[in-house]
């Protein structure tokens, strides 16, 4: 019996478990990530537009985040030394 693709990329995650979490990662938790990560290179693959906004959406999120560090970042690392 040959194993799909999915299969494939579920035992290689199933076989790559990282024992210095302090959570436990669940098998189903492990084929949505596959099945997620698998969808949106499809959808790279396709040039689908929702794909093109979503990394649109994800840099403008990194931009925000960046300029938010930037203007707060001096006053709370003291804070966070401590």
């Amino acid at each position: 019996m040959e194993l799909s693709k999915v299969d494939i990329l579920v035992d290689n995650i199933l076989d790559e478990i990282k024992t210095t979490s302090s959570s436990d990662i669940t098998r189903q938790s492990k084929i949505k990530r596959s099945a997620g990560q698998m969808a949106s290179a499809q959808a790279r693959k396709h040039n689908d537009p929702l794909y093109k906004r979503m990394i649109y959406f994800k840099e403008k999120y990194r931009q925000f985040k960046e300029k938010v560090h930037q203007k707060y970042g001096p006053r709370v690392r003291s804070k966070a030394r401590q």
